[in-house]
């Protein structure tokens, strides 16, 4: 398969130095996404879009997704007294689209929010950061890391949309009623020399007590024999590290995640035995990490119930989880689509643009994705104002 050799030269010396010639599968998959030099988010195999794409996000589709984003920034903006600066800070902000589409309309719609705005990218793609800077060169926007940034000294929105189901999984399985992690390892010492080494999965004890931590943490007890043995799934460790240094870096203001994924009792379910991984490659996806390593994207689905609790650990306060469909719809996409029998217009180009908006309300497709708002720091007047997206159209 088409794997860079140089990728899975560095993994396969990765393996055989570690002390029992193993790495757990999360380190796996962070070498295999955010290798500095061979990672598929690093390097120029990643791409992004329709056409010669590995997969598409709601702005590739039009500018209507950061538009109405963009409305509820600027409804939280007043919610908060109108702070200058207000903050918005975009976690992973793939090609700069969404950056541009939220920017765009704030300047013509919202001159005075505008002025007050701070945007900030965190971006750990050098491919991604480039292509960013290129894109919103007319914009004054900032690049740094989360490390750049102090405690406490953010007041407005940490966001991000399809970012949280890239970071790398730890995976398990449960043997005889046990847990127990899923390692990589190198199939034979000699093929390690070959030019791409294959790798196959090994269980072991788990890695961290942070593992049967997490089932504390949501509640799930797979003691009971609900849970057929050789049941495999998911924990996404490094998600919950991500939301503590948000939480941390944010004084006041709110949390925006939107990423697919299910609640813990849907993520954990015992009929969804083989765990949610998958990968992406030329719009096609499929379930095996271990091919096209360095030329595919991997992610796995997002436990919002692990957010939500974790987030109330960090002084995040659940505001609202509500399907991406429903959200746009409450912040004005029906108005948009009820517009387009009054829009003058080639055909083609009105039945793109009903499609577009079509496709990100599709409850089968984007539409179903989570939008899970946290907030922090806010007075009892502020958190009784109901957020817009939160809003269910009646």
């Amino acid at each position: 398969m088409d794997s860079n050799p140089a990728l899975c030269a560095a993994i396969a010396n990765y393996i055989t130095t570690s002390p029992q010639q193993r790495i757990t599968f999360a380190q796996f998959m962070d070498m295999a996404l955010y290798h500095p030099e061979y990672g598929y988010y690093s390097s120029d195999a990643l791409k992004i879009g329709f056409k010669g794409g590995d997969f598409f996000t709601s702005p590739n589709l039009s500018a209507d997704f950061g538009e109405l984003l963009a409305e509820q920034f600027f409804q939280m903006w007043e919610i908060l007294g109108k702070p200058v600066p207000f903050s918005l800070v975009e976690m992973g902000a793939g090609q700069g689209l969404l950056a541009l589409h939220i920017l765009k309309y704030l300047q013509q719609h919202y001159p005075d929010f505008f002025t007050a705005l701070e945007y900030i990218i965190v971006e750990k793609s050098p491919t991604l950061r480039q292509e960013q800077q290129q894109r919103l060169q007319d914009f004054r926007v900032r690049w740094c890391n989360f490390e750049d940034i102090p405690a406490n000294a953010i007041a407005g929105c940490f966001f991000s949309n399809e970012l949280v189901d890239a970071f790398p999984v730890h995976q398990f399985i449960l043997e005889t009623g046990e847990l127990r992690e899923i390692y990589v390892t190198t199939r034979n010492e000699k093929q390690t020399n070959a030019p791409c080494p294959s790798f196959v999965e090994v269980t072991g004890e788990p890695s961290t007590p942070q593992l049967a931590e997490h089932f504390d943490l949501l509640g799930i007890d797979f003691t009971q024999n609900v849970y057929p043995d050789g049941y495999r799934s998911e924990i996404n460790l490094a998600a919950l590290d991500w939301l503590s240094i948000v939480a941390d870096r944010l004084q006041r203001g709110y949390v925006l995640t939107i990423d697919y994924g299910y609640p813990a009792s849907r993520y954990y379910n015992p009929r969804r035995s083989q765990g949610t991984l998958q990968c992406y490659y030329h719009h096609r996806f499929h379930d095996n990490p271990y091919i096209n390593i360095g030329r595919q994207d991997i992610t796995a689905h997002v436990d919002f119930t692990a957010l939500e609790r974790w987030g109330e650990k960090c002084n995040l306060k659940n505001v609202g989880f509500i399907q991406q469909g429903l959200f746009l719809m409450a912040l004005g996409l029906g108005d948009r689509i009820a517009a387009l029998s009054y829009q003058q217009q080639p055909l083609s180009q009105l039945l793109q643009r009903r499609d577009a908006l079509h496709q990100l309300i599709d409850p089968t497709g984007l539409g179903g994705f989570g939008v899970l708002i946290q907030s922090k720091g806010l007075d009892n007047t502020e958190i009784s104002q109901p957020l817009k997206g939160l809003i269910l159209p009646e």
